[in-house]
């Protein structure tokens, strides 16, 4: 069984349209699209295992869409990678010489076989006795035996075989992988490369069974969270304090006149309830909005602050985590306008010296948190030994004397917190992440706020991950803040009366 890892791209846990795109692994076979009760890899409770074994890891599955697994692959370079490859290869010039004796030795390759033979019936459903009767015959154990032992083993023939029961079991995807092997000559690496595309093909098979059961797996762990939680708070009334108090302060900040904002460009005033629109007043609180709030302040916490809302200690690593990429999200974007106003249309519209600029600044802000004037200063010398480059090799006029020390020190001031480029980027990001909880993320990127164009992929990840975790967080404790707000939001005001989805 080889290794896996977990790779999780997510997409708008709200954006219906978004998660029927077609996965690449999606679907198993091209005959047949399988369900969960009769899929013959894992079933729920095979899956599931017992409670406490698997919370984390349904939890996991539970809040992301996508989540899926994939062989993992080491470095060629790492010590596990040379010695993994060293043995595969003394394994395969082994079969090779077996092959090639007179007479040929066939133990590996009856070895070999008889594995390929577990796989491929290990990719049937239950309702496919023909396939498996045919599987069953053609690759009969004591038959094939038999036939070694008269030396009448045919292994390019049977090889031919598996390879045509590969095309029609395999997903898609695997389609080319497939035919590539089908111009292979030689035994050996013919019999190497099926091996190959049989482990892809079983991750193919694991991933669509994880995505038939991703609705099983949600619904077990929002009811086992809730039921844990429970049980805590029937010995500990007082376990809910904190959750309480951070609802509290949301409702406070909605309710608050929000302090006017200059916009860099166009000196307008910036939106809460869509990127773009003006705000006037505060709107009249729904349970949504304060929830909305009070996960983004969650991004804003201060790590002395121990009052931490209870319900989410257990999101509170992966809330640090995307408070950092904030963070970075900010700083990259704010040398971007920068760099912006001082390269002029023609260059800053040129995708490709938009993505140097990135890659550029995306490493160099690495050393930030630990030495910010330091990074600053190195990002400032590049970026502009960049803009001047690129200016000159479009043959356009170079920036002036005063104009470099211009862009230079504004790239610096980032640095501080309180440069108003930088606090203007970090306004804007928090309501894109504001909008991207009440309208999903999907329509948030559709109208995003100036300056903030040029990091959309990155935007786009980092809202999909908080809209997952405050998605799966609510479906898990919505009882509990539905009757805290309800507290909190006289009933004139209220829109909503239960919290169930963002």
């Amino acid at each position: 069984m080889p290794d896996v890892e977990e790779k999780m791209p997510l997409k708008d846990p709200g954006d219906a349209q978004c998660r029927s795109c077609k996965p690449e692994t999606s679907a198993p076979t091209r005959e047949d699209r399988r369900g969960p009760e009769d899929h013959p890899v894992l079933s729920v409770t095979g899956l599931i295992g017992t409670v406490d074994d698997v919370s984390k890891p349904s939890n996991k599955i539970g809040m992301n869409h996508d989540f899926h697994v994939e062989e993992k692959v080491s470095s060629p370079s790492s010590l596990e990678g040379k010695v993994k490859e060293t043995m595969h290869n003394a394994f395969w010039d082994h079969l090779k010489e077996q092959l090639s004796a007179t007479p040929p030795d066939f133990s590996c390759a009856l070895e070999l076989l008889k594995e390929i033979k577990e796989i491929l019936l290990s990719l049937l459903l239950p309702r496919q006795s023909r396939l498996r009767g045919e599987i069953e015959e053609a690759l009969d154990t004591e038959l094939l035996k038999r036939k070694a032992e008269h030396g009448a083993l045919n292994v390019s023939l049977l090889s031919k075989y598996i390879l045509d029961m590969m095309t029609l079991l395999c997903a898609p995807v695997r389609d080319e992988a497939v035919q590539n092997l089908e111009n292979i000559t030689d035994p050996v690496r013919l019999l190497r490369g099926i091996f190959q595309v049989l482990g892809l093909m079983k991750m193919d098979m694991v991933n669509y069974t994880i995505q038939s059961l991703q609705p099983h797996l949600q619904e077990h762990s929002i009811q086992h969270e809730r039921a844990t939680f429970q049980e805590l708070l029937n010995k500990q009334p007082s376990l809910l304090d904190h959750t309480t108090k951070w609802l509290t302060q949301a409702a406070v900040d909605l309710t608050t006149p929000l302090p006017i904002c200059l916009d860099i460009s166009d000196s307008t005033t910036m939106a809460c309830s869509s990127p773009n629109e003006t705000v006037s007043s505060p709107e009249p609180l729904s349970p949504t909005m304060v929830l909305s709030q009070g996960f983004l302040n969650l991004l804003l916490w201060d790590p002395e602050n121990e009052e931490f809302p209870e319900t989410l200690l257990m999101d509170r690593t992966r809330l640090r985590e995307l408070e950092s990429q904030l963070h970075r999200l900010t700083l990259l974007a704010s040398v971007l306008l920068v760099a912006s106003s001082f390269s002029g249309s023609v260059l800053f519209g040129s995708p490709q010296f938009v993505d140097k600029l990135k890659r550029i600044t995306k490493d160099l802000i690495e050393e930030f948190d630990s030495r910010p004037e330091e990074a600053m200063q190195t990002v400032s010398e590049q970026v502009s030994q960049e803009i001047h480059q690129s200016l000159r090799n479009m043959g356009l006029a170079a920036l002036s004397s005063d104009n470099t020390a211009s862009l230079i020190g504004q790239l610096q001031n980032i640095a501080k917190k309180e440069d108003c480029v930088r606090s203007v980027i970090d306004q804007r990001i928090h309501l894109f992440l504001k909008c991207c909880l009440v309208l999903g993320v999907q329509r948030s990127l559709l109208d995003l706020p100036g300056g903030l164009t040029v990091i959309e992929a990155e935007l786009a990840e980092l809202g999909q991950k908080f809209v997952s975790l405050t998605h799966h967080n609510q479906k898990v404790f919505g009882p509990y803040y539905t009757e805290i707000l309800k507290t909190l939001i006289p009933p004139a005001q209220a829109l909503e009366t239960k919290v169930e989805s963002l």
